[in-house]
């Protein structure tokens, strides 16, 4: 469990194959600090487990599946990625609470800088959309945001909006995202268990009528 407050930006320094999937291996000062063989750290909003680790560095496989559904597909040496550890017990909770699962890959439209922040406009896949709503929580690439605007419910192509403040834009790797880039969404936790539930009460109800 992950609030997506990001402690540090690490940097991949190797990529070998590993069976269907790959092993990567991070520059991590701050987040191998006080982690042991089996913790858990999110790079850039994707759980992954610590098989091997250095003074400065641990390494993670990552399975066929996260590489189809994330950005760390295609991953190659020297990419930038946010980092967080496990969020402890005692600690506060200063974003949401984020799995570090992520639902799928949006993509940046458009990058409007403003004198103090950047607004970033991201296209949401059409089974995410109904997730994410104005004023909500939203991870992206694991930093942990809150939605400042979402297309209308009528349109084709749906995306939302947030609203970066300098701190987000220095101390993560969204300050350099452009248009094009693809990126890692997590939606609200409470959002995902409340349409799991509408539909299981939608089809109850349909048996019931007949």
């Amino acid at each position: 469990m992950f609030t997506g407050i990001i402690e540090e930006i690490g940097e991949v320094v190797a990529v070998e194959p590993s069976g269907d999937g790959v092993r990567i291996t991070v520059r991590a000062p701050k987040a191998v600090s006080d982690a042991g063989h089996g913790d858990s750290i999110a790079v850039s909003g994707v759980c992954l487990t610590v098989v091997d680790q250095g003074d400065d560095w641990f390494t993670a496989d990552v399975m066929r599946q996260t590489l189809d559904v994330s950005s760390l597909t295609g991953i190659e040496p020297g990419r930038a990625v946010n980092l967080e550890r496990a969020l402890a017990a005692h600690t506060r909770l200063g974003g949401h609470i984020v799995q570090g699962h992520v639902d799928g890959l949006g993509h940046v439209l458009e990058v409007r800088p403003g004198e103090q922040w950047r607004v970033l406009r991201i296209s949401v896949p059409a089974d995410l959309a109904p997730l994410v709503v104005d004023k909500g929580s939203i991870t992206v690439d694991g930093v942990s945001l809150t939605v400042s605007a979402v297309s209308a419910a009528h349109v084709a192509e749906a995306w939302l909006e947030v609203s970066l403040i300098p701190e987000t834009l220095a101390a993560t790797t969204l300050g350099d995202r452009i248009a094009g880039d693809a990126v890692n969404l997590e939606t609200d936790i409470l959002a995902r268990h409340v349409q799991r539930l509408l539909a299981f009460t939608t089809l109850s109800n349909e048996g019931g009528s007949r």
